[in-house]
């Protein structure tokens, strides 16, 4: 699993790549950590390249969103494939996120 942050124009985008499981999830929370100080602004969690979420990683997802609605901030999510839309629809999460492409 491989997360690649950056800053565009004072947006952070955060592109995941791979799969999302439960051990992949425990390496990269301290990244996403950093992504929730960043949560005052706008983070793009782009998920182009990403081929599997597991509860971990809704988990972190909604971390992230919790720490934005506190701060006043956004959480977009871009380029999800059908197969990890329906896993939103199946949990709910469709309904707590910008889902954009």
């Amino acid at each position: 699993m491989n997360v690649n942050i950056e800053k565009e124009n004072g947006v952070t985008i955060a592109r995941l790549e791979g799969r999302m499981d439960t051990p992949a999830c425990l390496e990269i929370a301290p990244m996403f950590e950093s992504l929730e100080a960043e949560a005052s602004g706008v983070v793009i969690l782009d998920c182009k390249d990403l081929a599997y979420i597991s509860s971990s990683g809704l988990r972190l997802f909604l971390s992230l969103r919790k720490a934005a609605a506190g701060k006043g901030g956004d959480v977009i999510i871009k380029n999800i494939s059908n197969e990890i839309r329906q896993i939103f629809v199946m949990t709910g999460f469709l309904n707590l996120f910008k889902i954009e492409g």
